[in-house]
């Protein structure tokens, strides 16, 4: 089996979490540089990580997440946002990165910079939240593999109260809102969910070949 499939084997939704250990700082600068690499649509990154080691600020958010104690014993808790603004200005932004990175001249840019433009005037604010929060699904999804790869126990969470850790964490201030939850950090040696085999379907159905 490849590292890859054992690690994945390894992970699992962790329920419970040793308080007493923390991720390294090289553990989380491996965790933010491959949230900034994950594949996004229209190379746009409409999403914003949250990295929160703070004790009190983790315990008050325990209620915001219908008291699930994983959120105050973890090491972290990294809150998925989004943008709440896909506009003009923030398309502009896109393109003045690609021109600083790649020297990409701007007659090469202006008809992806004209399409993208029109593209998200026309669509309704509820059709950008669900695209943004799509590209938020796929962010947390790279960073589960990447958490199974660096033995880095996590539990992926949607149970909690987005306007209640917006308000708590001032995101509208940022132009945000949060989506996802995912602490992250050490399995508790108790943790009777760690020993409990994987259920999932066969290949045979779950996979369709042509």
């Amino acid at each position: 089996m490849s590292q890859l499939l054992e690690a994945l084997q390894w992970r699992y939704a962790t329920k419970k979490f040793d308080a007493n250990r923390h991720l390294t700082d090289d553990k989380i600068a491996i965790i933010k540089k491959a949230f900034n690499l994950t594949a996004s649509s229209f190379g746009l990154q409409p999403v914003k990580l949250l990295v929160i080691h703070n004790q009190k600020l983790q315990d008050e958010l325990v209620p915001l997440s219908m008291n699930q104690q994983q959120v105050a014993d973890a090491s972290h808790v990294l809150v998925f946002c989004i943008e709440k603004k896909i506009d003009p200005s923030y398309i502009e932004g896109y393109f003045e990165n690609v021109k600083e990175i790649r020297n990409t001249p701007d007659e090469i840019l202006q008809p992806y910079r004209d399409y993208l433009r029109d593209h998200f005037k026309k669509e309704s604010p509820e059709a950008i939240e669900n695209w943004a929060t799509k590209q938020a699904y796929l962010a947390m999804g790279n960073l589960l593999t990447i958490c199974a790869l660096e033995k880095i126990d996590a539990c992926p969470m949607e149970g909690f109260q987005a306007n209640g850790y917006d308000k708590l964490l001032k995101l509208s201030e940022r132009g945000l809102s949060s989506v996802l939850v995912m602490p992250i950090g050490y399995r508790a040696v108790d943790d009777m969910f760690a020993d409990f085999k994987k259920v999932r379907k066969t290949l045979e159905e779950a996979v369709i070949e042509f």
